[in-house]
């Protein structure tokens, strides 16, 4: 008899705070491991927010409080005894904007594994090659791992940024509209990165392009006013969405 595999993240009831403002309604989320899952919806409707939340990144935001739970490998990663620097080892993040630190290629990538306290001159060497060939940059920046990383393309910026959170071998990867400050060449190049990858990882990637959501993402997540609508396999949320308002948006009648 075939086994149903448990989701590696699960979120129940998620509902964020601003002060006494509630952003997020109730949200009930599961990711399944090696799977890309897109959180689409207008501008406002709590996507980020509600990404930030799983690696805790809202922690940072004065006035802000979350209430429901967030389990990852069956773990509560809101607990009291969640070490954050190591669930955010676990849980990478890509922003928008491309964030390379300015100094070396290669400094960039080897940040995370000097921090852990990696020292080994072979390893670090192994692990950054790895690290930009699984991000598909390497071919472009191998010849120059020396030069400073903001010199580069964004593209190429951004898929430095993706290698350096992979040389810390995390378990969830969250993209929070990584490519729209990109030109459609890079954005493309991102995308084939990610695919590539998904078999390693478990990916979570907000995006207003409907385009790339139907593209790369095996599930679909549409939000609206801080509320989940709908979830599902994205060829189902775009070919036959059950609710209204998911099909108004992807019909492009409001966002």
């Amino acid at each position: 008899m075939a086994t149903t595999k448990e989701p590696l993240l699960t979120t129940n009831d998620v509902r964020l705070y601003y002060g006494e403002h509630e952003a997020l309604h109730g949200i009930n989320l599961d990711f399944n491991q090696h799977e890309i899952t897109a959180l689409i919806g207008p501008s406002g409707c709590g996507k980020s927010t509600y990404l930030r939340c799983i690696n805790r990144m809202n922690d940072l935001v004065y006035g802000v409080s979350i209430t429901g739970s967030f389990r990852l490998d069956g773990h509560d990663i809101y607990s009291p005894k969640q070490d954050v620097v190591a669930l955010r080892k676990q849980v990478g993040m890509v922003f928008q904007q491309p964030n390379p630190f300015p100094f070396s290629v290669y400094d960039n990538v080897a940040y995370g594994l000097r921090v852990q306290g990696i020292k080994d001159k072979k390893m670090l060497d192994e692990r950054v090659e790895a690290s930009l060939r699984q991000a598909a940059v390497w071919n472009e920046v191998k010849d120059d791992l020396n030069k400073n990383a903001v010199s580069f393309s964004g593209g190429q910026q951004q898929r430095i940024c993706i290698a350096r959170l992979l040389a810390v071998r995390p378990e969830v990867i969250l993209l929070d509209e990584p490519t729209s400050a990109l030109d459609p060449i890079s954005s493309a190049e991102i995308e084939e990165t990610l695919l590539k990858i998904k078999d390693q990882y478990t990916i979570i990637i907000v995006t207003h392009s409907m385009q790339q959501a139907s593209r790369i993402s095996d599930r679909t997540a549409f939000m609206l006013n801080g509320k989940l609508v709908e979830t599902g396999k994205t060829k189902h949320i775009f070919l036959n969405p059950e609710k209204q308002e998911t099909s108004d948006y992807l019909n492009g009648k409001f966002g």
